[in-house]
């Protein structure tokens, strides 16, 4: 119970958003999606990660115990 204005809320913004789309920046758009070719971001860069996985004996099945009842 209560929800009736909550819903009915949701149900006009998602009308809202299907029937009157805004007004979309074309040029930005072809800017973003085209591209220079170069990008900002320098993934192969392994110095600013941490290996977290290094030897952890708890992480191993093997060496799990099972408990007892």
């Amino acid at each position: 119970m209560g929800r009736g204005r909550a819903k009915a809320k949701q149900t006009k913004v998602a009308r809202e958003l299907k029937y009157h789309s805004p007004n979309t920046d074309l040029a930005a758009l072809q800017r973003e999606l085209g591209g220079s070719g170069k990008s900002d971001h320098h993934f192969d860069d392994d110095k600013e990660y941490v290996d977290d996985d290094e030897d952890h004996a708890e992480d191993d099945p093997d060496t799990w115990v099972r408990p007892t009842r």
